[in-house]
């Protein structure tokens, strides 16, 4: 299943450009759904008449049902806990919907689309940047905390949990806990595979312009820091070169400049142009030129190689990590156990340290052509000495 997610800079127009991206889908005959969870139904307003695109699906989320059905099982499962604590339930109808809960129905639905081999294309009309990136990182987070919180290893004292209980005078976590929390990690794995999925890349939509340039290039480096493939810039809403009025002109001009600088930095730029109005139903939104998604290019990489250390002694290890776009003065490093906390501008992510890599030291980094290069040095007390 080729997976398109749609995000950008807010008020580029993203919407939009995922209705169009899915219409032209659809008609290159590709069976094609769109989700949205915007509660406001843009995507519909855009789209026009469902009946009127064969082949195409729109799914606008619900997640407010889904989030009090959970709520509600979850108080059914662990009312011994609420009672000797001492707390109330609560009903259904009192529940309102907490942040968050968008980013996870998203999440769902993308799992089930996956599940269901219903669909060649889907189309995810993503939140703006910053919102869309915590989604799309929420998987790898939660499985994280998950195994913090409740190792699977604790598992294998199960029947020493009725004899701990009595010592402690409390209840402690009955299997149903772990029960959840192991279909809990099944749902996120899910939904992590298909994030990371070779077939899943990204489009990012924004105007150019200064302001549309600034995001979009911190966009460019969060999504590549959590290694998500942008595989089209789409410059949205571009007027006409001639114009008679000045400020317009000038405007253009603007944008012109922006485009051009666009086209050298990424592999691939669409202009898409302004049609003095919002785009509304099949027609208009096809005259957008929107291309349907093509082939996914290959993978991320971040490879480890062995390279000669500057001061030309021992050999050690480089860690190639892309982040294009990222500025040196927005970089952070802490290495922490086997893990290596990397910060780009806003964007932070938590990564395991391939195996040889935890036998290291960090002994240095460097950010080069879009590149940080981390370099690592065999520590003699945990790496194998030749013979």
């Amino acid at each position: 299943m080729r997976t398109l997610l749609v995000t950008g800079p807010g008020g580029a127009g993203r919407t939009t450009v995922a209705a169009a991206t899915a219409l032209a889908a659809a008609r290159a005959g590709r069976r094609t759904l769109v989700i949205s969870a915007d509660r406001t139904d843009t995507l519909g307003a855009a789209l026009g008449a469902p009946d009127a695109h064969p082949g195409l699906t729109a799914l606008r989320l619900t997640p407010d049902d889904r989030f009090r059905d959970d709520l509600v099982a979850l108080q059914e499962r662990a009312g011994s806990v609420f009672e000797l604590l001492g707390a109330d339930r609560i009903d259904g109808e009192e529940l309102t919907p907490l942040p968050g809960g968008e980013e996870l129905a998203l999440l769902r639905a993308l799992r089930d689309a996956a599940r269901d081999d219903a669909y060649d294309t889907v189309v995810v009309d993503l939140p703006a940047a910053p919102k869309a990136l915590a989604a799309l990182a929420l998987p790898e987070q939660l499985r994280r905390y998950l195994r913090r919180l409740l190792p699977p290893e604790r598992q294998a004292a199960r029947a020493l949990r009725p004899m701990l209980g009595r010592l402690a005078g409390v209840p402690m976590p009955a299997s149903w806990l772990y029960e959840t929390a192991a279909r809990w990690e099944d749902e996120l794995a899910a939904a992590q595979a298909l994030v990371e999925a070779p077939d899943t890349t990204v489009h990012l939509v924004a105007e150019p312009g200064p302001g549309g340039a600034d995001a979009l290039r911190a966009a460019t480096a969060g999504l590549a820091l959590h290694g998500l493939r942008t595989d089209l810039v789409i410059a949205n809403r571009i007027l006409p070169d001639a114009s008679a009025d000045t400020w317009l002109a000038a405007l253009s001009a603007q944008q012109r400049k922006t485009l051009a600088e666009w086209e050298t930095a990424y592999d691939r730029v669409v202009g898409v142009p302004h049609l003095g109005r919002d785009p509304r139903g099949a027609d208009e939104l096809a005259a957008l030129g929107v291309p349907a998604p093509d082939a996914a290019p290959g993978p991320v990489e971040w490879p480890v190689t062995e390279a000669t250390a500057e001061d030309g002694g021992e050999r050690v290890f480089v860690w190639h990590i892309p982040l294009p776009g990222v500025l040196r003065e927005e970089l952070g490093l802490i290495r922490r156990g086997d893990e290596l906390v990397v910060t780009a501008g806003p964007f932070r992510r938590i990564v395991t340290l391939p195996s040889a890599l935890r036998r290291c030291t960090v002994a240095g980094a460097g950010l080069r052509e879009g590149e940080l290069r981390v370099r690592f040095r065999p520590d003699p007390d945990l790496w194998p000495r030749d013979r």
